[in-house]
C-alpha cells in the first residue's frame, strides 16, 4: 500500500475504529485516538508519491488508480490539515456521541482525499458520492434546530446533480473502448455536440457542489444548522470538490464546449461575486453571512478557471487553498462566540474586543484576509484572477474587482458591530478570552494565512506546471 492509499485509508480506519469503540464513557480516550489518527494522516500526506495503480474490478477494466499533480496535491494536504484542526476544535465542545462525531470526520477526510487523488473515473465517482454520507450524518445529528431539513436539502441537491455525471462517465467508458481512465478520456476526439452534452452533465454535478448561483440555496441552510466542525469542513474542503471537478473533467474532456460556453460560466460567476456579495451585506446571522461570503469567493474561483489564461487558472487554485484557511478560521471564530453566548445574531454582541482582545485580534486578521488585504492569502488569488480577467475583457475585470469592495463592506461592517465600540449587551461583559486549545487552532490558521500571503511562491510553483499543461491541452481543439 502506497502513501496515497495510506492518506485515504488511515483516517477511514481510525474513523471506523472510533465508531466501533466510541461511547461517552471513554470520551477522553476517543479524543486521543481521533487526534492520533488525524495527525498520522496529515504526516502521511507530506512525502506523497505521485502515482499508484492496482486492478480493482477486472470485468469492467476498472483500476484502483491514484495520482496527484499540481492541481490536486495542495488539496490533499489541506484536507488532512483541516481535519487536525476540526478534531482539536471539537475537543471540549462535543460532549455527546463523541466517538461517532470524531469518526465521521475522519472517514470524511479519507473520502475527500480519495476524490482529489482518484485517476479512475468510477473510483472518483464512488469517493465523490460517498462524501455525502458522513456530512449528512454530521449535520443531521449534531446540527441546529432545523438540522434534518438542512441535511436532506444538502443531500438531495448534491445527489441529484451527480446523477447526470454518472451517465457521462458511462458514456465515456464505452466511447473509450471500455476504460474508466480519466487521462485516456482527456485524449478522446469527441465531436462538439457530444462535448456540449458532457459539459452540461458535469456542470450539473460540479455547479451544485461549488455551489454556483442559482443552485446555491442549500449552502446557507447547511452552514447555519451544521455544528462548527461541519461548517469548517464544508467551506474549507467540500466546496472545492466541485471546482476541482471542472479542472479534472469539464475542461480537459470537453475543451471545445468549455470554450464555447465559457461566457455562461463567467456570467454565473460574476452574478455570484456581485449579487451574493450584496446578499451577504444584509445578513443578521454571522454564520449565514460567512456562508454567502463563501459563495461569492467560490464564484471568483470558477471565473478564474474559465478565463483560459494562466493568471486566471492559477489565481482560482490559489483562491481555493486560501479560502480553505480563511473560511475555516471565520467559522471557528463564530463557534468560539457561540460556545460562550449560544447566539450567532450580530445584534446580540457589541464591544467584544473589550473583553476578548486576543480573540478580536485574530478575527480582525481573518476579516482583513477575507476582504483581500495585501500580505494575506486572500489577496493573492483575487489579484491573479483580476489580472487574468482584465486580459480577457476590462469590464469583466472591473466587475470581478467589486468583490474587494463588497467583501470589505459586509466583513468589516460585521466586525464593527460585533467587536468594536462600547459593550452593548450585558452578557458580553462576562465573556472570557481564548483558552489554550482555541488559541492553538486559530494560531495555526493565522500562520497559514500569513505564510501564503507573504510567500505564495511554494504554492504557485507546484501548481504552475500542471496549469500550463492543462491550458496547452485545452487550447488544442479536438475537432481538428
Amino acid at each position: 500500500m502506497g502513501l496515497l492509499s495510506l492518506a485515504i485509508w488511515i483516517p477511514i480506519a481510525f474513523g471506523a475504529l472510533l465508531l466501533a469503540i466510541g461511547n461517552d464513557r471513554n470520551a477522553a480516550n476517543v479524543r486521543r485516538i481521533a487526534l492520533i489518527g488525524s495527525v498520522v494522516s496529515f504526516l502521511v500526506t507530506l512525502p506523497l508519491q505521485f502515482v499508484e495503480k492496482q486492478p480493482w474490478i477486472d470485468r469492467f477494466n476498472v483500476f484502483y488508480h491514484l495520482g496527484v499533480d499540481g492541481l490536486s496535491v495542495w488539496f490533499v494536504l489541506l484536507t488532512a490539515f483541516i481535519t487536525v484542526i476540526v478534531v482539536i476544535a471539537g475537543w471540549e465542545v462535543i460532549t455527546e456521541r463523541v466517538g461517532q462525531y470524531m469518526g465521521a470526520f475522519l472517514i470524511l477526510s479519507g473520502l475527500m482525499v480519495g476524490v482529489f487523488s482518484a485517476v479512475d473515473g468510477l473510483l472518483f465517482y464512488v469517493f465523490f458520492e460517498a462524501t455525502l454520507i458522513p456530512m449528512y450524518i454530521i449535520i443531521g445529528i449534531w446540527g441546529g434546530p432545523k438540522r434534518v431539513y438542512a441535511a436532506f436539502k444538502f443531500f438531495l441537491y448534491t445527489l441529484a446533480g451527480s446523477l447526470l455525471m454518472l451517465v457521462a462517465l458511462v458514456y465515456l467508458y464505452f466511447k473509450s473502448g471500455g476504460s474508466f481512465d480519466i487521462l485516456t478520456w482527456h485524449k478522446l476526439p469527441l465531436p462538439l455536440p457530444a462535448q456540449v452534452l458532457l459539459f452540461f452533465a458535469f456542470f450539473a454535478a460540479f455547479s451544485v457542489k461549488v455551489p454556483m448561483w442559482p443552485v446555491h440555496t442549500w449552502l446557507p441552510d447547511a452552514h447555519v444548522e451544521a455544528p462548527t466542525g461541519g461548517s469548517v469542513v464544508l467551506a474549507a474542503i467540500m466546496l472545492k470538490l466541485g471546482a476541482y471537478g471542472f479542472l479534472r473533467f469539464s475542461m480537459p474532456i470537453a475543451p471545445d464546449a468549455s470554450r464555447e460556453y465559457a461566457w455562461f460560466i463567467i456570467a454565473l460567476s460574476l452574478i455570484a461575486v456581485v449579487y451574493i456579495g450584496l446578499v451577504a451585506l444584509v445578513q443578521n446571522d454571522m454564520k449565514k453571512l460567512i456562508a454567502y461570503s463563501s459563495i461569492s469567493h467560490m464564484g471568483f474561483v470558477t471565473l478564474g478557471f474559465f478565463l483560459f489564461n494562466a493568471e486566471g487558472v492559477l489565481g482560482g487554485l490559489v483562491q481555493m487553498v486560501s479560502h480553505g484557511f480563511i473560511s475555516a478560521a471565520m467559522f471557528l471564530c463564530v463557534g468560539v462566540l457561540y460556545d460562550r453566548m449560544h447566539s450567532r445574531q450580530i445584534s446580540d454582541y457589541g464591544g467584544v474586543a473589550n473583553t476578548m482582545p486576543v480573540f478580536a485580534a485574530f478575527f480582525v486578521l481573518f476579516a482583513m484576509a477575507n476582504s483581500g488585504l495585501p500580505a494575506t492569502s486572500g489577496f493573492v488569488g483575487e489579484f491573479f484572477v483580476i489580472m487574468g480577467a482584465v486580459k480577457v475583457n476590462f469590464w469583466i475585470g472591473a466587475l470581478a474587482a467589486t468583490t474587494l469592495v463588497f467583501g470589505a463592506a459586509y466583513t468589516l461592517w460585521m466586525v464593527k458591530r460585533v467587536y468594536f465600540g462600547e459593550v452593548a449587551n450585558e452578557p458580553v461583559r462576562a465573556l472570557t478570552d481564548l483558552n489554550g486549545r482555541e488559541f492553538l487552532v486559530l494560531g495555526l490558521l493565522a500562520a497559514a494565512t500569513l505564510w501564503m500571503g507573504l510567500h505564495p511562491k511554494p504554492f504557485t510553483d507546484v501548481m504552475q506546471v500542471s496549469v500550463t499543461e492543462l491550458l496547452r491541452h485545452v487550447a488544442v481543439s479536438k475537432l481538428n
